[in-house]
């Protein structure tokens, strides 16, 4: 009884320790907000902007996605993009 306690105990114990040294992935920024991109299109989401700030300068937005091994966010904003977009039409006339 003794034995299988010790075991469990090693496993519990070693199963924790990886646990906590695991890094989470680094993953590019570009390639999530083109994921999310996707993902907004196919639910027919139209008049927003995705953008990618430092974490803790995420301003207004929505925070949807963490990068860059959590030292970005990228902020989903409504309207955005065609506010952007009507200063350049402008200066096209």
């Amino acid at each position: 009884m003794k034995t299988w306690t010790l075991a469990a105990a090693l496993i519990l114990a070693c199963t924790y320790a990886g646990a906590q040294t695991a890094q989470p992935a680094r993953k590019a920024c570009d390639d999530l907000k083109a994921e999310i991109a996707k993902k907004l299109d196919a639910k027919n989401v139209t008049d927003y902007s995705l953008d990618i700030v430092d974490k803790g300068k995420e301003g207004d937005g929505k925070v949807v996605g963490s990068c860059d091994g959590g030292t970005k966010s990228i902020v989903y904003s409504k309207g955005k993009a065609a506010q952007a977009a009507v200063p350049a039409e402008k200066k096209a006339q």
